[in-house]
C-alpha cells in the first residue's frame, strides 16, 4: 500500500488564502466615525419605536415605570431626555432634577424623608431604646413602604415609591414644614406635605396635586398602599409578637383586629384609623375623612424564634384616594410613638382603643379603675412598690368575696353529717334524696351555689388585671429587685446557648416560681376546707375531691411554665395577691368566723318557718313530677 505524503503546495495555498481573508477583514472594517453614525441611527430607531408605542401601539398594556428607568440619567443627554419623555410622559420633567433627603428632629422624633418616593425612610423615637439599649426605629432599612399607584392619560402606570421627589424645608412658626414634590413642571406637581410640630408624635400629612387634571387618568383608581414590617424591640420576641397586631377603627367607633397568628386579610369599611401596633410602639394612619374601603393584611413572620429575630409581623393597607376635579387633596395624621394611653388619649381620636385592655366590662374596669389607680400610685411610689400597694388595695376591696366563700364552705361542712344521713336513708331513691337535701340546705341557709357566685365576681377583676400588666407602657424598662424590666420576664438564669425547654423557654424567671409556690399553699388551704365540706361523689359523676387534689399541683406548675416569659409585673401581682389571700383566709378562719356560733345560728334558722321562693316552688314541683313519672314507668314495666 502506497503511503500518503504531505502536500507542501496545498499547505502553502491554505496559508495564503487565510492571509488574504484576514487582510480583507481588516481593510473593510468601519472607521470610528462610521461606528458612531450607526450607533446614533440605532438609538434614533429605538426612540421612534418608543414614541410609536406611547402613541398607541400598545395602549392596551400600560407601562409600569420604576426607578431603574431614570437611575442613569446624564444631564444634557438629548437622547436620554427623548427616551424619558417617551417613557414618563408629562412626569419626565422631574426625572432629571436633583434633590436631597431631608432630616428633621422635633425632640421626640428623628425623621428622614427620602428623595426617592417622598416618604419617610427612617423614623427614630428619640427618647426610647430597646432591651439591648439600641435606639427604637419604627422605620429603617426599607421595612416600610408608602406608595401611590396612579394611571396617566398617556397610558402609563406610576408608582410614586420609585420616583424622585424634590424636597423643600420651611418654617411656620415653631412648626417645620417639609414639601416633597413629584413635578410635571414648576407649577404642576404631586405633593406630599408634612407639618412636624415640636415634641409631638403626630405629623400632619397632606397628599395633594396641582395642575394634574389633564395628566391623571380619572377613569382608573388612584391607590394608596402602605406596608410595614414591624421590628423587634422586646427581649422575648414571642411575647412581643403576642401583642403585635393590626388594629383599626371603623363605622364611627367600632374597633376590630386582624388575626394574632398566621395570615389574615379583610376589608374595612369607613375606616377612621389604622394602627400597625407592635406591643409598646405603634405606627398609625389617621384619616381626616373615613376611608370608604381599605384592604388590610397581616402575616406572622416568626416561624422559628431562634432564626426569625428581626421582624415580628408584616402589615399592609390598600385603599383608593378620592379625586376632586381630577385632582388629589387628602389629609391624614401620621402617628409614630409609644402605645401609651396617656400619649394617645389627648389626640381625641379614640386611638387609645388600639391598646388591648380587654373587651366590654374588662376594658371598662381597666380604663376607669386600674389605669387611673396605678397612674396615681406610680406618681409618687417606685413602680414595683406601686404594684404591691395596688394589689393590697384590690384584695382588701375583694376580701368580702373570700369571706362569703369561706362562710359557705363552713356551713356545708356543718351540714355534711345530716346530708350524708339523707343520702343513706334514700339511697334507692335519688330524687327523694335530692329533694330533702335541697330542703335542708334552704332551711339552714347553706347553698353550694353561695360559694360559686363570689368566685364569679372575681373573674372580671382577674381577667382585667391579666390584660392590664402586659400592656402597661409605664412598666416598660422599670426595675424592681432582681427584675430589670417589669414589662418583660425576670430571668435569674439563662440556659446555655441553643438549649431551650419547649413551652417553658431558654431561661428561668423567679417571680412565676414564687407565684406558683404561693398558689400551691393557698390551694392547699382552700381545697382542704372544700374537701371537709364536699358531699361524697354520686354515681356517674366525677370525683371532685380527687380532681381538686390534682389541681393543687397542676395549677402551680402551669403558672411556672406559662408565665415564665410573661411580664414580671404580672407575676409579681399574682405572687403578692396569693400571699394576701392566704393572710385573709387565716384571719377569717381564726378571728372572724366561729364554727360553733355558726352551727347554733343554723339550728335556729332551721327551726324557723321558711317561705319558699317562686323558683324553689317551681323546682320542687318539677322534681315531684319527675318522681311521679319515674314511679309510673316502674309500674308499667311490671
Amino acid at each position: 500500500m502506497e503511503e500518503k505524503k504531505l502536500d507542501v503546495k496545498s499547505i502553502i495555498g491554505f496559508v495564503l488564502i487565510f492571509a488574504i481573508l484576514l487582510f480583507m477583514m481588516w481593510k473593510n472594517q468601519p472607521s470610528p466615525e462610521e461606528v458612531a453614525a450607526e450607533k446614533a441611527k440605532q438609538e434614533l430607531v429605538e426612540a421612534e419605536n418608543t414614541k410609536a408605542e406611547a402613541e398607541g401601539i400598545e395602549k392596551d398594556e400600560p407601562k409600569v415605570l420604576a426607578s431603574e428607568d431614570f437611575s442613569n440619567i446624564k444631564p444634557g443627554d438629548s437622547l436620554q431626555e427623548v427616551a424619558l419623555k417617551n417613557k414618563f410622559g408629562a412626569f419626565a420633567y422631574g426625572m432629571g432634577l436633583t434633590s436631597e433627603d431631608v432630616i428633621v428632629d422635633n425632640g421626640v422624633l428623628h425623621l428622614k424623608f427620602s428623595k426617592i418616593g417622598g416618604h419617610l425612610s427612617e423614623v427614630k423615637l428619640s427618647k426610647f431604646v430597646d432591651f439591648d439599649s439600641i435606639p427604637i426605629y419604627l422605620v429603617k432599612d426599607k421595612n416600610a413602604s408608602f406608595n401611590i399607584n396612579l394611571g396617566t392619560t398617556e397610558s402609563r402606570i406610576l408608582n410614586t415609591k420609585d420616583l424622585p421627589f424634590q424636597s423643600k424645608v420651611t418654617k411656620n412658626g415653631e412648626n417645620t414644614v417639609v414639601s416633597m414634590k413629584l413635578k410635571v413642571s414648576e407649577t404642576k406637581f404631586l405633593e406630599y406635605l408634612y407639618v412636624i410640630k415640636p415634641n409631638d408624635y403626630m405629623i400632619d400629612f397632606t397628599i395633594k396635586s396641582q395642575g394634574l387634571s389633564n395628566v391623571i387618568n380619572g377613569s382608573q383608581d388612584v391607590k394608596l398602599e402602605w406596608t410595614q414590617k414591624t421590628k423587634r424591640h422586646d427581649e422575648s420576641i414571642s411575647y412581643e409578637n403576642r401583642y403585635t397586631r393590626l388594629t383599626y377603627q371603623h363605622d364611627g367607633g367600632n374597633i376590630d383586629k386582624l388575626s394574632q397568628t398566621g395570615e389574615d386579610e379583610e376589608t374595612a369599611e369607613n375606616a377612621d384609623w389604622l394602627s400597625f401596633r407592635q406591643h409598646f410602639f405603634s405606627s398609625i394612619l389617621v384619616a381626616d375623612k373615613p376611608l370608604t374601603s381599605v384592604l388590610l393584611s397581616s402575616k406572622d413572620l416568626v416561624e422559628d424564634e431562634d432564626i426569625d429575630t428581626v421582624y415580628t409581623k408584616s402589615f399592609g393597607a390598600k385603599t383608593n384616594l378620592v379625586l376632586s376635579g381630577n385632582e388629589l387633596n387628602t389629609t391624614f395624621g401620621l402617628f409614630y410613638g409609644p402605645t401609651d394611653s396617656e400619649v394617645l388619649k389627648p389626640y381625641n381620636k379614640n386611638l387609645e382603643e388600639s391598646i388591648p385592655l380587654g373587651w366590654g366590662l374588662f376594658g371598662w374596669i381597666n380604663e376607669y379603675m386600674f389605669i387611673p389607680l396605678f397612674s396615681f400610685l406610680s406618681s409618687f411610689l417606685p413602680f414595683g412598690i406601686a404594684i404591691i400597694v395596688m394589689t393590697v388595695l384590690i384584695k382588701l376591696v375583694m376580701s368580702f368575696v373570700q369571706y362569703k366563700q369561706y362562710l359557705s364552705q363552713m356551713k356545708m361542712k356543718i351540714l355534711k353529717p345530716e346530708l350524708e344521713a339523707i343520702r343513706e336513708k334514700h339511697k334507692d331513691n335519688k330524687m327523694k334524696a335530692q329533694q330533702e337535701t335541697m330542703a335542708l340546705q334552704n332551711k339552714a341557709g347553706a347553698s353550694p351555689l353561695a360559694g360559686c357566685l363570689p368566685a364569679l365576681i372575681q373573674m372580671p377583676v382577674f381577667y382585667a388585671l391579666f390584660m392590664f400588666f402586659p400592656t402597661a407602657f409605664a412598666l416598660r424598662q422599670k426595675s424592681f429587685l432582681w427584675a430589670d424590666d417589669l414589662s418583660s420576664f425576670d430571668a435569674i438564669y439563662h440556659f446555655p446557648s441553643g438549649f431551650s425547654i419547649p413551652i417553658y423557654g431558654d431561661h428561668i424567671s423567679l417571680f412565676p416560681i414564687l407565684a406558683g409556690i404561693a398558689i400551691f399553699f393557698y390551694m392547699k388551704m382552700t381545697t382542704g376546707q372544700q374537701a371537709a365540706s364536699a358531699a361524697p361523689p354520686q354515681e356517674g359523676m366525677p370525683d371532685m375531691q380527687k380532681m381538686m387534689k390534682y389541681m393543687i399541683y397542676f395549677a402551680p406548675i402551669m403558672m411556672i411554665v406559662f408565665f415564665n416569659s410573661y411580664a414580671s409585673g404580672l407575676s409579681l401581682y399574682y405572687f403578692i395577691s396569693n400571699l394576701i389571700s392566704i393572710g385573709i383566709m387565716l384571719v377569717i378562719k381564726n378571728y372572724i368566723l366561729d364554727e360553733d356560733k355558726i352551727h347554733a345560728q343554723m339550728q335556729v334558722q332551721k327551726a324557723k318557718p321558711k317561705k319558699e321562693s317562686k323558683f324553689q316552688k317551681k323546682m320542687k314541683m318539677m322534681m315531684e313530677q319527675a318522681e311521679q313519672q319515674k314511679q309510673a314507668q316502674k309500674k308499667n314495666k311490671k
